[in-house]
């Protein structure tokens, strides 16, 4: 039996906010759905290249009470990179939380603005390790 990958959800509370961190990630919209009788809209973000596997931030219009809560049940979203620490640093310009710096070149953790887990993998082989990643200690969980 065939199985083909669609998407991932995640449910957001802002919309906007949401929209914004996941571009920082350098996704982009690719296609958009609001259901007035079901008050919601669908959103779906994909890295250029990558338009077949998005990831679709799912708004209710009438609130979201259980959001932000820890999602570590739900696992992460994944994206390669080319540069992690370029990455990195220019999430951390934005404002944005490394909770798990790339020490080792290779890996590191943030958060959406929904608590969503995401993991930062450098594409290829890791990266010498380098300051001040090296150093920099863990904030939070992810």
């Amino acid at each position: 039996m065939k199985v083909k990958y669609l998407h991932t959800m995640v449910r957001v509370k802002d919309l906007d906010k949401s929209i914004a961190f996941y571009e920082l990630l350098g996704l982009r919209e690719t296609r958009r759905h609001e259901s007035e009788g079901g008050r919601f809209t669908l959103v779906f973000m994909a890295a250029e290249g990558d338009e077949d596997c998005p990831v679709e931030l799912t708004y209710n219009w009438d609130g979201d009470e259980g959001l932000p809560s820890d999602g570590r049940h739900f696992g992460h979203l994944a994206y390669a990179v080319e540069d992690i620490y370029a990455m990195c640093q220019s999430l951390m310009d934005a404002g944005v939380t490394i909770n798990r710096p790339p020490h080792d070149g290779r890996m590191a953790f943030v958060r959406s603005p929904d608590n969503i887990s995401i993991e930062i993998l450098q594409d290829g082989e890791a990266k010498e390790p380098a300051e001040p990643w090296t150093s920099m200690g863990n904030t939070g969980h992810w």
